[in-house]
């Protein structure tokens, strides 16, 4: 496969991510009925700076399976606002405690505790209403807005961010390794693959994408937030966007704190390797996305 240079890749994705930003702007006016501070925060915090990886990968695995960005826009729309949310709720003093977020006051800092949560409410209800407004035929819809649930909801991101603090301060032991593993691929890994499966039902994939998308998406999910893991411990706040150091303030189980950075950075290694091996039922189609988790592995040195 094509493995284009960090930079390539890095533009782009910035070119997708100006298109998704206009797309998200025009989606997030909720209309008649909607208080204007709440529109203002849920506008703060789904609009401010990021990487949207997310719909970059909606997108990415739409056109890898041939279809397009139009018709994969509302499906990337969708899965960045649930993501936003999941921000607004993770910054709360009940959960994270962060004051700072891609370099700005968190959510509840820049208005107050209760309009973050609605905001995050707001956000997530209006996702599936994007979903099932916009996505056509109904049945892609219909299985459009039960991936992102799926991989939403109690046994995916919402799961894994309770096991995440239910075992917050406790001693970490080499056998911890699998129940890390575990959370990380609820709580980041689950919405990573239901991006890549979006892009694939919009395209109409056959089973063999499907498959091999999901094994992508598997690895690219634990490789990524192994490197978040990383950054925590080793990264430059203004660089970062967020308050670093965190995790192990918390008392959180982190693969740096459990295994090591060393063999931390191998596993990154490792795991994006096997992403890239994912892609082969894509030839050249999927190397944009084998490029993109080459730069996931770049951002760990």
């Amino acid at each position: 496969m094509l493995q284009p240079p960090c930079i390539s890749i890095v533009q782009y994705t910035d070119r997708l991510r100006r298109r998704i930003d206009v797309a998200l702007a025009a989606r997030c006016e909720p209309g008649d009925g909607c208080p204007p501070v709440l529109c203002e925060a849920m506008r703060y915090s789904l609009l401010g700076p990021g990487k949207r990886l997310r719909p970059v990968l909606v997108l990415l695995a739409a056109r890898a399976c041939g279809a397009s960005d139009e018709a994969a826009m509302p499906a990337a729309c969708s899965v960045e606002m649930i993501h936003a949310y999941s921000l607004i709720h993770d910054d709360l003093p009940a959960m994270d405690n962060d004051d700072l977020r891609r370099g700005r006051p968190t959510c509840h800092k820049a208005f107050d505790q209760a309009t973050a949560i609605l905001a995050g409410d707001a956000l997530l209800t209006r996702a599936f209403e994007v979903l099932a407004g916009e996505i056509e035929p109904p049945r892609v819809a219909a299985a459009c807005c039960a991936t992102l649930a799926e991989a939403a909801g109690a046994c995916g991101m919402v799961g894994g961010q309770a096991d995440d603090i239910a075992h917050q301060g406790e001693t970490a032991h080499p056998e911890d390794l699998g129940r890390l593993e575990s959370i990380h691929g609820r709580k980041t890994g689950a919405m990573i693959g239901a991006a890549l499966r979006l892009g694939g039902l919009v395209a109409g994939a056959d089973t063999a994408k499907m498959v091999a998308l999901q094994r992508y998406g598997r690895c690219l999910g634990l490789a990524f937030q192994i490197t978040d893991d990383l950054l925590d411990v080793r990264g430059e706040e203004a660089t970062v966007g967020k308050r670093l150091g965190k995790d192990v303030a918390l008392g959180k189980l982190t693969f740096p704190g459990l295994i090591g950075i060393p063999r931390s950075r191998q596993r990154v290694e490792q795991l994006v390797s096997q992403a890239c091996e994912a892609l082969k039922p894509f030839a050249g189609a999927g190397e944009h996305l084998e490029a993109l988790a080459r730069y996931v592995q770049e951002r760990n040195r």
